[in-house]
């Protein structure tokens, strides 16, 4: 991971970011006001602003007219939800209505296994906003040690989910999409353009191990500071690292993107 000052800007020319939220924008669950601010000037300079995280579509929800966005794609690409001025927001999915009531009933199931099997295994306080995964909690409101991470990713994969763990949580879930197939879906869907064909043009930033098939994917990705904490278990980083952790860290890639907009 290179500084993220030796991130060339010359002929960048970014169209917009796509960022984690959980430790990334935010700072101890919390939007810090810099990270804020930064969002705010992104789109300001006319940037595409779109996170991209494993917490539920509920828990998105009261932040899509409450930040600078133009769009939260939730549960790890399978929802986003999108500014909408006559009804406040709208939600559209990856997978049809049939797909997702079929699988809601072997989510719970399979997150029933893993409480009876993990000692110490807890559902996420933000399961009831869940609509397409299962989140186990690791860090936020509980610690599980890294023995009970690596048992609740082995039967959810047994099961024949998708499983990945971020900075707080252990998220399973049915089908093959992840945030990259997400972030490709919302440019075509909000823009109708294909997101691998300017792809040099985006800047990707998270935080954890669940963001690695961004990491490898985008040729411009960056990691907050508190990466170096999956340093050791990342086997696709992020090209660059920013000075500071958490919010304060995206604030500064954030003033980075603008100053090289200032000088081109």
């Amino acid at each position: 991971m290179q500084k993220l000052n030796s991130m060339p800007l010359r002929g960048l020319r970014p169209l917009g970011v796509f960022t984690d939220i959980d430790d990334t924008l935010t700072t101890e669950g919390a939007i810090t006001p810099d990270a804020l601010q930064a969002l705010s000037d992104l789109k300001a300079a006319g940037l595409q602003v779109v996170p991209i995280t494993g917490r539920p579509v509920g828990w998105s929800a009261p932040f899509v007219n409450r930040w600078p966005l133009d769009a939260i794609v939730a549960e790890n690409g399978a929802v986003a939800l999108l500014p909408d001025p006559s009804q406040g927001l709208r939600k559209i999915y990856q997978q049809n209505a049939a797909t997702r009531e079929r699988d809601f009933s072997r989510l719970q199931a399979v997150g029933q296994r893993v409480l009876r099997e993990v000692p110490g295994a807890q559902l996420s306080q933000d399961h009831a906003g869940r609509e397409t995964d299962i989140a186990i909690d690791h860090s936020e409101f509980c610690h599980l040690p890294q023995s009970g991470i690596d048992a609740v990713v082995q039967i959810m994969r047994s099961e024949g989910m998708t499983a990945t763990v971020s900075s707080i949580h252990i998220n399973g879930w049915f089908g093959n999409h992840n945030k990259l197939s997400g972030a490709r879906w919302i440019v075509r869907a909000l823009w109708g353009r294909d997101l691998d064909a300017e792809i040099e043009r985006w800047v990707y930033v998270g935080d954890s191990t669940n963001d690695q098939v961004m990491f490898e994917r985008f040729p411009h990705s960056v990691g907050v500071a508190n990466i170096r904490r999956f340093e050791a278990q990342l086997i696709h980083p992020p090209c660059y690292i920013t000075p500071s952790e958490r919010g304060a860290g995206f604030a500064e890639l954030a003033q980075h993107l603008l100053n090289g907009l200032s000088h081109s």
